[in-house]
């Protein structure tokens, strides 16, 4: 690595190969800011490759936890022990400022949140303020690296001109590249080193060549360098926005099952025997820190009109409350107002066995029956903060036999052990297709097939049976 001006890796004159035994060896000394859910994994994975890991965190506590070789990201398997053994052998430690981290740094990776504002808009405040703290201590041969996700443009027309102006040097003396982060909660670790290409386009060539070069060290599968940082960037955007597009599909279609008397779900299933149809799964909503809010990175951020985008917004959005109002449908059939109801709903968090409630369909569907006046019971066994909903706090194992009605939003495993048969005959509104009610007495609703054995024309509660089998993941 004589080649390299000081220890970093963009504009020498060596190899690909030479560069990345450097980056192994430890001789690219790395920062990365934002130790989150998917900062602390990316941390790790890239400290165990290079051994010299820098994190930064405006979080005390979770740099402490992280310098004490503890992990506070919970769901992740192998986080833990992987942080504790890097800790161990200082090949990861954090500080709680960006810009002790940057001055320490040639290789610079941004992960930090990218929210949207109530009016919609993608917040890059927290992006602006990491990259304005790393540009105060930018030497020529660093790179950055950005693996948030932004609207596309952003790297070249807000991040590359703060890092020249912070820094006073030129496009052309460091490196700036995209990343995106294509990992999904529960699996990040295994998503970071090989599930998934890595994609990554720079600002110029130089960028993409050393971005391709560094990432090939950290993932087991390939790299796809794309045109440029705007390119990579649209991928991680597209990538949301045909899941939320095709889940508004799913979702508008199962809309259909009662009115056609069609099981929505099976004729879902056989068409996507087709290879050209790949049709998702509908559900209570669409949860999460990224499908929600990623189509307003093109819809508030640029002047073309995306109405496609907006409607399947608005689709996924209304399902919560389609999901209240099946709800009292099915308990007004039964005879029950539901302003005289006791309802659990079960599953608060967005995906099964990951304690995040960001734009949580239970939400909706807690404070839609609240307002309606029915008594909720919340039902939730990895949740651990819930003061976003207006609900009762249940455990599992001591709900109520004579409750009205249940609603599961989201199948955490633990409610495979529901004993159904215990509870009085109520109403079970089944937004996931994940039971199996079938030896009980309960009136059963599922999302996209309706009650089963009830067409269009037949209203007869007497005659309608349970039904659920499969499902599959949140979205």
């Amino acid at each position: 690595m004589s080649e390299a001006r000081g220890s970093g890796l963009y504009g020498t004159a060596a190899g690909d190969d030479a560069l990345g035994a450097a980056f192994r060896a430890g001789d690219v000394p790395v920062a990365v800011y934002g130790l989150g859910k998917m900062g602390l994994p990316l941390a790790a994975a890239y400290a165990d490759v290079c051994g010299d890991v820098v994190g930064a965190d405006v979080d005390p506590e979770v740099v402490a936890a992280v310098n004490d070789g503890d992990c506070h990201v919970t769901g992740e398997p192998g986080l833990p022990e992987l942080v504790g053994d890097l800790s161990e052998r200082g090949a990861l430690r954090a500080t709680d400022s960006p810009a002790e981290a940057a001055s320490e740094a040639s290789w610079h990776v941004v992960i930090v949140p990218t929210p949207v504002t109530e009016d919609r808009d993608p917040d890059l405040s927290i992006l602006d303020a990491v990259v304005d703290e790393i540009a105060g201590e930018l030497d020529p041969g660093d790179t950055v690296v950005v693996e948030c996700t932004v609207p596309p443009r952003t790297c070249r027309e807000r991040v590359l001109p703060a890092l020249e102006s912070g820094s006073g040097l030129e496009r052309g003396e460091f490196g700036l590249a995209f990343c995106p982060e294509r990992t999904l909660s529960g699996r990040a670790l295994e998503d970071i080193t090989g599930t998934h290409p890595k994609v990554v386009g720079g600002v110029d060539d130089e960028s993409t060549r050393v971005a391709r070069v560094v990432y090939d060290q950290i993932t087991d599968n390939r790299v796809i360098p794309v045109g440029d940082a705007a390119t990579a960037e649209a991928v991680k955007v597209f990538e949301g926005l045909y899941r939320d597009v095709n889940i508004a599909l799913a979702n508008e279609l199962a809309r259909f099952a009662d009115e056609t008397g069609v099981d929505v779900r099976e004729a879902i299933r056989v068409a996507n025997t087709q290879p050209f149809c790949d049709i998702h799964d509908p559900g209570p909503g669409v949860g999460g820190h990224c499908i929600p809010y990623y189509p307003y990175f093109l819809i508030r951020e640029f002047e073309t009109s995306a109405p496609l985008l907006q409607t399947a917004r608005d689709v996924n959005d209304s399902m919560p409350r389609f999901t209240v109002d099946q709800t009292v449908n099915a308990l007004s059939k039964d005879g029950t107002a539901i302003g005289d109801a006791t309802v659990a709903v079960l599953g608060l968090t967005y995906r099964p066995g990951v304690d995040e409630i960001r734009a949580a369909p239970a939400k909706g569907v807690v404070s839609g029956l609240s307002d309606l006046g029915a008594r909720v019971l919340g039902v939730d066994p990895v949740l651990t903060d819930w003061d976003a909903f207006d609900c009762e706090r249940a455990e599992l194992a001591d709900l109520p036999e004579d409750i009205d009605a249940a609603v599961v939003v989201t199948p955490h495993d633990e409610f495979d052990d529901l004993d159904w048969a215990a509870f009085d005959p109520m109403v079970v509104v089944d937004g996931r297709d994940t039971l199996d009610l079938a030896d009980t007495d309960h009136t059963v609703y599922t999302l996209g097939r309706g009650y089963e054995g009830v067409s269009a024309a037949d209203d007869d509660a007497e005659e309608r049976a349970v039904r659920g089998d499969g499902g599959d993941e949140d979205a």
